[in-house]
């Protein structure tokens, strides 16, 4: 009893209490360390699948203001960049470079094959193909591993061919133009998730792609939240433009009221 009699004792309770609420606050401090560890080994992928999402919703236009407001250049690609078929996407960029080279190597494109199968979800492929205008730098096999990767879609600087079958699979493709050749034999891979030129932008991996019927718009990654929430409130606007200028039967009207052209 002598031990518990020596903890009753004023020095002792107040001994006991400091002792208990260290005890508690190291404890407290390993578990809150536990919790933002186990927060920081997953909130990533929540976190990029929700930005994604979000993109997705957004115009490409609102887009392309928003970044020509934030960060004052363009990063929009060039007109000849089209979609084989009407679509809308977004997905973090997997760049690929083929470089213009006459051979006879049966390995000198595995490397752009490679980066297909290790590319993860919601990623977009995004290839350079040195005057590729008449090449075509996918067709429908690498698409079809694309989307069985869950790919969102991919854009090529050059031509893209098996339109027919890529559009019967609902696999999205912006190229510059549509033809029947092929890349075997006339390119050599140079490299993948290293920055490509992609449409007169510069693209390196994990920039976000946004693509509809506007055009492909790249965004960089470290200001995707900052372009985000303002595409979205530019897109807010604009929407809540149309039925003013319907009922007031006024543009200047509605540019008037919501500040938005």
């Amino acid at each position: 009893m002598k031990p518990f009699n020596h903890f009753c004792r004023p020095a002792g309770r107040v001994l006991l209490f400091v002792f208990v609420i260290a005890a508690f606050s190291t404890g407290a401090t390993l578990v809150s360390r536990t919790i933002r560890a186990a927060g920081a080994q997953g909130s990533t992928g929540r976190d990029d699948a929700a930005l994604i999402e979000s993109f997705r919703r957004v115009e490409v236009a609102s887009v392309s203001d928003a970044m020509e407001q934030i960060l004052g250049k363009k990063l929009y690609m060039m007109h000849q960049m089209r979609p084989i078929f009407r679509s809308k996407f977004a997905g973090f960029a997997l760049t690929v470079h083929l470089r213009k080279e006459e051979n006879d190597d049966p390995t000198a494109l595995n490397g752009m094959l490679s980066a297909i199968d290790e590319g993860p979800r919601n990623s977009v492929y995004v290839m350079q193909v040195d005057d590729g205008g008449d090449i075509a730098g996918m067709g429908g096999l690498m698409g079809t591993a694309m989307s069985a990767r869950n790919f969102s879609g991919a854009v090529i600087d050059g031509g893209v061919r098996d339109v027919a079958y890529l559009e019967k699979i609902g696999f999205p493709v912006y190229a510059t133009g549509i033809v029947p050749s092929t890349s075997v034999h006339h390119y050599r891979y140079a490299g993948a998730n290293l920055p490509v030129q992609c449409g007169g932008v510069t693209v390196r991996p994990g920039d976000i792609i946004v693509a509809d019927a506007d055009g492909v718009a790249v965004v960089p990654r470290e200001s995707a939240e900052k372009v985000l929430v303002l595409a979205q409130q530019l897109d807010f606007k604009e929407h809540s433009m149309y039925p003013i200028i319907e009922k007031a039967r006024s543009i200047v009207e509605a540019v008037k009221q919501m500040g938005r052209l």
